[in-house]
């Protein structure tokens, strides 16, 4: 198949180019390069014959119609967005302009390139978003497909109501579209503001590795990798019109985590006393949801889809890989807002 992938060049728009093209399809990468992008993520395909790199911004709606006409997918996978929720706090304005009106230029041009009779039969366009559009849960149950939509954040709100205009473009237009939904995804190539490269990060310069609040909050785990797969199969055997949620089964409260990843740095790189020495408690984030947690059961049974990656094993590669690979990341902390406590309202 040829994909169109938004975003392409982030955590998991890479992961899902990396798979796709060591499947054997053929993709054509849409990123506009903002702060938590990085040409560097994609380095090993950059010459692949299978790979074409296009740096737009989805809102530019000519361009995107350009690329539709010249490239012509099979299919797209939209995964271009503003994700982090402490950004979103601090400056709600970008994550409602590139997730709201982002997607929405999207599928205004995927419809014109559907009824004007370029698509190809079978065109399909899938719609990546965030089990965050639930809201929280207590100490019991799961997400499934039926969950009733309550986001918190600007940034969960944000992916709302892109879900929601997805599915309208759907309803409305026949646009043949799909919605996942995933669990908080982790492994090489995120970004260092997120959670588990702050710590790893911190750990190895020995400064203060932060825990919001109590360290109580939950989250259900997904190793990237197992997400790419995820996606390639649900936009080849899924169905248009419906939903998957995909997730780990990896639920950990924060404070076990960052202690699970100090761990393993005592391990990978002694220095002394235990990294998890360098702990700190600080104020809580304002609206952090408790918990989140995704029932998995449905995507596995009509898709045959499971997650590989235990947890524990996924968490050492990840530690090994940002050890390994300091090229990568330190470029990474001089861009704006990179190791500033963000989010304090």
């Amino acid at each position: 198949m040829k994909y169109l992938v938004t975003g392409g060049s982030g955590f998991i728009g890479s992961a899902v180019v990396r798979k796709a093209l060591d499947l054997g399809d053929e993709v054509i990468n849409l990123d506009a390069l903002t702060y938590a992008a990085s040409l560097k993520t994609l380095d090993q395909v950059e010459t692949h014959p299978a790979y074409t790199f296009y740096h737009l911004d989805i809102r530019d709606r000519a361009a995107m119609i350009d690329v539709f006409e010249k490239e012509k997918p099979d299919a797209v996978i939209h995964l271009a967005a503003e994700s982090h929720v402490d950004r979103s706090i601090d400056g709600p304005a970008s994550f409602v302009d590139t997730n709201i009106v982002g997607t929405f230029t999207l599928l205004d041009v995927a419809r014109l390139y559907c009824a004007g009779g370029h698509a190809p039969q079978g065109f399909r366009l899938l719609h990546v978003s965030t089990d965050e559009v639930y809201g929280s849960l207590g100490p019991s149950g799961r997400f499934h497909e039926s969950s009733p939509y309550d986001p918190r954040s600007p940034y969960s709100a944000s992916k709302a109501a892109s879900d929601h205009l997805v599915r309208a473009w759907g309803h409305t237009y026949d646009l043949p579209v799909i919605v996942t939904n995933c669990s908080n995804n982790f492994g090489p190539y995120q970004f260092p503001e997120k959670l588990i490269p702050v710590v790893i990060l911190n750990a190895l310069k020995g400064a203060d590795i932060p825990v919001y609040g109590q360290g109580a909050n939950v989250r259900d785990w997904l190793f990237v990798d197992d997400h790419a797969e995820a996606l390639l199969k649900v936009i080849k055997e899924g169905q248009p019109g419906e939903t998957y949620l995909i997730g780990g089964e990896n639920e950990r409260t924060n404070l076990e985590l960052v202690r699970a990843i100090c761990g393993i740095m005592d391990q990978e790189c002694p220095g002394g006393a235990s990294y998890a020495g360098l702990i700190r408690f600080v104020s809580d984030r304002p609206g952090h949801d408790r918990r989140y947690a995704i029932d998995p059961s449905e995507t596995q049974r009509r898709l045959g889809w499971q997650a590989k990656t235990p947890f524990d094993e996924g968490l050492l590669l990840t530690v090994r890989w940002y050890l390994d690979n300091r090229d990568w990341w330190e470029p990474l902390l001089d861009r704006d807002g990179v190791g500033a406590r963000l989010g304090r309202r």
